[in-house]
C-alpha cells in the first residue's frame, strides 16, 4: 500500500474519533462521519489501484462505452489469438479491457497473452533465429492486420509497433523496423484471410469470453471443416 493511502486511513481513523467526541456538541448528523469515511477510503483505494492503472482502467472503462470500440478491440486481439496459434504460440489467456486484465491480475493492459519463454531467452543469449523472430513479428503485426483486413485501416497497434522495434532494436537492427512491419502485417493479413471462418467464429467465441482452451478448440475445428470442404 502506497504512503498516500496509509496517510488517507490515519487521517479516516483520526475523523471518526474526532466525531464521535465532538458530534453530539455539533449537533452533526450520524450520517455525516459515515459519509465522510467513505469518501475517504474511496480515495485510498483509488489511490493503491494507480499502481496497477487506475488510470488506463478508467479511460479504457470511458472510451469502452462505445460498441464500435469495443467491436474493433474485440477483433484486433482476436488477429493475435488466431495468428499466434497458427503458428504455434501458446495462448495463455486473453482480456478484452483494462478491467478485465486488472481482475486477472495482469498488469491494466488488455490484450493476448502469448507463452514467450523461448523468445526470452533466445533473445537473453543474444541469438535470435530468423524464423523466431519472423513468427512473433507475426504475431504482434496481426492485430493491425486484422484491423486492415475488416475495417480498411487500423485505430490501434502502438505497443504492437513497440514491441517488434524493441525486439529489433535489442538485435542491433532497428533501421529494419519499417520493412519489417510491413513484412510481418502482410503475413498476418494473408493468414487471416485464408483462415476468415475460423477467424469469423474466434470473434464470436472471444466475446463469449470462452476459455482460452475453447477458443482454440474453435479454430481447430473450422480448420477441418475448410481441409474437408476443399476436398
Amino acid at each position: 500500500m502506497s504512503k498516500t493511502a496509509i496517510n488517507l486511513i490515519a487521517i479516516t481513523i483520526f475523523a471518526l474519533t474526532a466525531s464521535s467526541l465532538l458530534g453530539p456538541l455539533f449537533n452533526l448528523p450520524p450520517a455525516v462521519p459515515a459519509v465522510a469515511t467513505f469518501v475517504i477510503l474511496g480515495l485510498a483505494t483509488l489511490d493503491n489501484l494507480s499502481s496497477a492503472g487506475a488510470g488506463t482502467i478508467l479511460m479504457d472503462w470511458l472510451e469502452g462505452a462505445s460498441p464500435e470500440r469495443r467491436e474493433r478491440v474485440l477483433r484486433h486481439e482476436a488477429g493475435h489469438f488466431l495468428v499466434a496459434h497458427l503458428l504455434g504460440i501458446r495462448v495463455t489467456g486473453y482480456a478484452l479491457n483494462a478491467w478485465e486484465a486488472f481482475r486477472q491480475g495482469q498488469s491494466a493492459q488488455g490484450g493476448v497473452r502469448f507463452e514467450d519463454e523461448e523468445l526470452a531467452g533466445q533473445l537473453q543469449s543474444g541469438v535470435l533465429s530468423s524464423q523466431m523472430l519472423d513468427r512473433y513479428c507475426t504475431v504482434w503485426m496481426a492485430g493491425i492486420a486484422a484491423e486492415n483486413f475488416v475495417y480498411g485501416r487500423a485505430g490501434g497497434g502502438a505497443e504492437d509497433r513497440q514491441k517488434l522495434r524493441a525486439v529489433l532494436a535489442q538485435l542491433r537492427r532497428p533501421e529494419g523496423a519499417a520493412l519489417k512491419e510491413r513484412w510481418a502485417c502482410l503475413q498476418a493479413r494473408t493468414l487471416i484471410e485464408s483462415h476468415q471462418p475460423a477467424y469469423e467464429a474466434l470473434v464470436a467465441g472471444m466475446a463469449q469470453r470462452l476459455p482460452v482452451a475453447e477458443c482454440c478448440q474453435v479454430i481447430e475445428r473450422h480448420r477441418r471443416e475448410s481441409a474437408a470442404n476443399s476436398v
